[in-house]
């Protein structure tokens, strides 16, 4: 027996690869500081926690509707609808489903037929290519540009439109980047995409965590919101990445079809972790606030320290928990930088080639982790930078 052709095109998740490398080296008794993984270092809130122990103890442990409880989908309708400023949805346009990434999946397959072409952002979360390359259309990377704080250059992007655009991804906060898309720039995205028979998936999934400025999402303009899939979910705002609790908000139509692929795939999402979320969207919300105070320390200390080492020049991101410094001026490749880092610094971070050809020449580093941690991470590369500092 063999494996279907189709196997060989999708790819994989390299913090999951490289976290493995890093416990096997602590396995040996290496002390490894993990700057890998996107993972928020902050417990579940104590009062999603209690919803959650409360709904065992009442028996939320069945099967519940494929799309989602009905008052939790009316909460995630009501919640976007305020947080984005926006009418026109409710309950109706969410699935609710196990983590954010069956929506990235359940939107191309429901939409993409071999040769459709898919504009997506590079370097970009690694699955977008490969759920594209697995479906068999073509994948059409997007330039994040360093000096537009890792957005996309709308004219490269008009450039990128042909009549066989059928998918456009966007990102904002971004990662691998920490990046955020102007609002202005969004509009005249939309602009350009307003009368063209292209869908867009907006993955929002670290929408709360911003620091400054709040992102906009593409469905705050005229005619967009029915033409754009909203990603959003639990794991990154309420540090609930076990969980495996998102949703997508989807024109009516569309969200028939992803029922369908959800029903055939997972049957439905876990009643009692869905008491959870509601219980997190409707409770207190200083946990988050706290959350992403800690995170704009993390992110100034770990600037200014990546700042301070030859050959890393770092811009200040504007959102998420990811720094991504231009490590060109070391002189070496960012994976050789990586497996450096990781066996003599006991630092373990990420190549940008994890994220496509466009992030040669830059690591990211999650600082989802202590400040003292970061702190030591920092002194450590720095006493290493001697095998590339000229």
């Amino acid at each position: 027996m063999k494996l279907a052709e189709s196997m060989g095109r999708i790819g994989i998740e390299s913090a999951f690869e490289v976290l493995q490398r890093a416990r096997a080296l602590e396995a040996q008794g290496k002390k490894i500081i993990h700057l890998e993984i996107g993972q928020p270092d902050f417990p579940t809130p104590q009062h999603v926690k209690d919803a959650a122990k409360k709904a065992l103890d009442e028996g939320w442990t069945g099967y519940g509707p494929t799309p989602g409880f009905p008052d939790f989908r009316d909460a995630i309708a009501e919640y976007i609808s305020r947080s984005r400023g926006i009418g026109g949805i409710t309950g109706q346009n969410v699935v609710v489903v196990p983590g954010g990434k069956p929506i990235m999946f359940f939107t191309m397959m429901a939409l993409l037929e071999k040769g459709d072409e898919v504009i997506y952002p590079n370097p970009g979360f690694p699955i977008y290519e490969s759920m594209i390359n697995y479906l068999g259309a073509t994948p059409v990377p997007m330039p994040l540009v360093e000096s537009r704080g890792f957005s996309f250059d709308l004219d490269a992007f008009r450039q990128k439109l042909s009549p066989r655009t059928k998918l456009i991804v966007l990102n904002s906060p971004a990662n691998p980047t920490g990046g955020m898309m102007p609002r202005e720039d969004l509009a005249k995205m939309a602009d350009m995409l307003r009368e063209r028979d292209v869908m867009i998936l907006s993955d929002e999934i670290y929408s709360r965590i911003c620091y400054g400025v709040e992102p906009a999402s593409i469905t705050q303009f005229p005619g967009m919101l029915e033409k754009t899939v909203i990603l959003d979910g639990f794991s990154k705002t309420y540090s609930m990445t076990g969980w495996r609790l998102g949703y997508g908000v989807f024109p009516q139509w569309l969200s028939h079809a992803i029922e369908r692929l959800m029903v055939n795939s997972n049957s439905c999402t876990a009643s009692f972790t869905q008491r959870a979320g509601l219980a997190a969207l409707q409770g207190p919300q200083e946990c988050v606030d706290a959350m992403v105070t800690e995170f704009r320390r993390r992110r100034d200390a770990i600037v200014a320290g990546l700042n301070a080492i030859p050959g890393f020049r770092c811009s200040t991101p504007a959102g998420a928990f990811y720094a991504f410094p231009n490590v060109s001026g070391t002189g070496m490749s960012s994976k050789a930088l990586e497996d450096l880092l990781m066996t003599e610094a006991g630092v373990s971070c990420l190549s940008g080639t994890a994220f496509g050809e466009r992030g040669d020449g830059y690591l990211r580093f999650s600082y989802a982790n202590s400040l003292e941690n970061i702190e030591e991470a920092l002194a450590r590369i720095q006493r290493v930078s001697s095998r590339w500092a000229k």
